[in-house]
């Protein structure tokens, strides 16, 4: 398995297509990471937040592949918010995942009820400054939280995790971040969960080119330079996931696609939405 890579703006190099996580745990979360690691994966997601990064850990080391190829990402819980917390959270974060330190670390929401964004942002490059982690980012955050940090540091994240499917392009915001340099990178990227498989566009374009909806869906991310983290604890749909660049979506499909498109007001509010 092949996976083509993006550099990001510190000059970090990411695989299009990781691994997502998010509601897998214990052994069958072992078993899927070490299968998706042996098959050619080298991104695995994963978040304090889902209660997985010791058996996120376990997988990556039952691979046998060396953890240097592999590339580890988590997120700072929103009750970790804070400097020190943050400081704090990201040595459990690499403890939990038995590592000597992280690949990737995001704020995983803005939670500006809390007020402790920017601190923990500045922990966060203190963090990236030392090495303790190699690429600071955030999730879910919206324009004006990213411009926010900047504003306090004169720094943009390395990417930002949003949702990001042909039901939400999040048009709006990826071109913001293209200016800043901020890459996206989706969750949720197949639409299987808000129903979009089911979509007569993607089962008419799944026919076209021999391929699933959510190979189309995925398709269409990565010919938008958007890198995606599908979750799947089955094999074989792991590796039907990363089959995405032997076609092309031309024009015509993109704007078919298009017209999928739920609107923002659809999407995760991040002013709103919190989690801890």
């Amino acid at each position: 398995m092949d996976i083509p890579s993006l550099e990001l703006n510190n000059g970090f190099s990411i695989p299009q297509v990781g691994l997502g996580t998010a509601g897998l745990t214990g052994r069958p979360n072992v078993a899927a990471v070490s299968a998706a690691v042996r098959a050619g994966y080298r991104m695995v997601d994963t978040a304090s937040s889902y209660g997985n990064e010791r058996s996120v850990g376990l997988g990556v080391q039952a691979s046998g592949v060396p953890r240097e190829e592999i590339i580890v990402q988590t997120k700072l819980g929103g009750g970790d918010q804070g400097f020190d917390e943050t400081i704090n959270a990201a040595m459990e974060s690499a403890r939990r995942l038995g590592v000597a330190r992280i690949d990737i670390f995001l704020i995983h929401w803005p939670c500006p009820s809390l007020g402790r964004t920017v601190d923990s942002w500045k922990a966060l490059l203190t963090l990236a400054d030392e090495g303790f982690i190699r690429t600071a980012g955030v999730s879910n955050f919206k324009q004006h939280h990213l411009q926010a940090l900047y504003d306090e540091t004169g720094r943009w994240p390395a990417l930002n995790q949003i949702k990001c499917s042909p039901a939400f392009p999040r048009t709006d915001l990826r071109k913001f971040m293209s200016e800043k340099g901020v890459h996206a990178q989706a969750w949720g990227p197949t639409g299987r969960k808000d129903g979009m498989l089911g979509d007569a566009v993607l089962i008419r374009l799944a026919r076209k080119y021999g391929k699933s909806p959510a190979q189309i869906s995925l398709r269409w991310a990565v010919q938008h330079e958007i890198s995606v983290i599908p979750k799947s604890a089955h094999n074989g749909r792991q590796l039907e996931n990363a089959d995405i660049f032997d076609f092309d979506l031309d024009d015509d499909d993109l704007a078919d696609l298009a017209g999928l498109d739920r609107g923002e007001k659809a999407a995760p509010d991040s002013d709103v939405e919190e989690a801890f």
